[in-house]
């Protein structure tokens, strides 16, 4: 419990990040125009980083029931509790209504983690998939893996597909596959660094299941950027943005 307290404590430490005054004053102008009234209530979370990755996907191949005795000792709940139309038994997400985030699990080569933190709305385009087994599956914008981790935790694809185009994403996907997925599953599983509009081209009518989480504008990160220049930057190319995500959608 010690430990678990420290380590609570240390990542607390590293979320008290300042905010980039430029990019606030931006979102400010934007989003109280488009969101109006619920600006209000977005703009407390996207400021407060304690707030995001909230979730605590449990990892099927390195399953611990101490992890899951200590998550309801620090009042987390399932966070799919009602009927859903597609719900492994496998796929295990905690959630807890007071605000904070779970401390981070390090990458150690050849040991797998036991959890991944991320946004329980993450996992519902994956619920909305339904992946089964055996089926061929393509993330066309796989990087940071959260959603990949989350399919394998569902199911057993023939083939699984995680395609990443940015190189420094791709390789922070390869290691999140490693830290998640044993031998031999993880021997399915493609990493790429392809132009994900060429893909259809290159294999037409090839997976049964594609999940396109497009390139976003990542908001929340940019906000607390040290760089105002590169922030600046940031701010006009997200305007391009949505041309990107339509070439990957059609």
């Amino acid at each position: 419990f010690l430990l678990s307290l420290k380590l609570e404590n240390k990542t607390k430490g590293k979320l008290q990040k300042q905010i980039c005054q430029v990019v606030l004053d931006h979102f400010e102008k934007q989003y109280t125009t488009e969101l109006g009234d619920t600006w209000a209530s977005v703009r407390d979370v996207l400021t407060r980083p304690l707030c995001w990755q909230y979730a605590v996907l449990l990892n099927k191949f390195s399953q611990s029931a101490e992890l899951e005795n200590t998550l309801h000792a620090k009042g987390y709940h399932p966070a799919f509790r009602g009927p859903l139309p597609y719900l492994p038994a496998s796929l295990k997400c905690y959630i807890r209504r007071a605000p904070g985030r779970f401390p981070a699990q390090k990458h150690q080569a050849g040991k797998l983690k036991e959890y991944y933190l991320l946004n329980a709305a993450s996992l519902l385009p994956v619920l909305a998939l339904e992946v089964k087994d055996g089926e061929d599956v393509l993330d066309l914008c796989a990087a940071p893996g959260g959603k990949s981790v989350a399919a394998l935790q569902c199911a057993s694809p023939g083939n699984f597909h995680c395609n990443e185009y940015d190189d420094l994403r791709s390789r922070w996907l390869k290691q999140t596959i490693e830290s998640f997925i044993p031998d031999p599953l993880i021997n399915l599983i493609m990493v790429s660094k392809l132009d994900g509009r060429q893909i259809g081209d290159l294999k037409p009518e090839f997976y049964d299941k594609v999940l396109v989480d497009a390139p976003c504008s990542n908001d929340r990160s940019w906000l607390f950027s040290s760089d105002i220049q590169q922030a600046t930057l940031r701010l006009i190319q997200r305007k391009e943005l949505s041309s990107l995500q339509f070439q990957l959608l059609r």
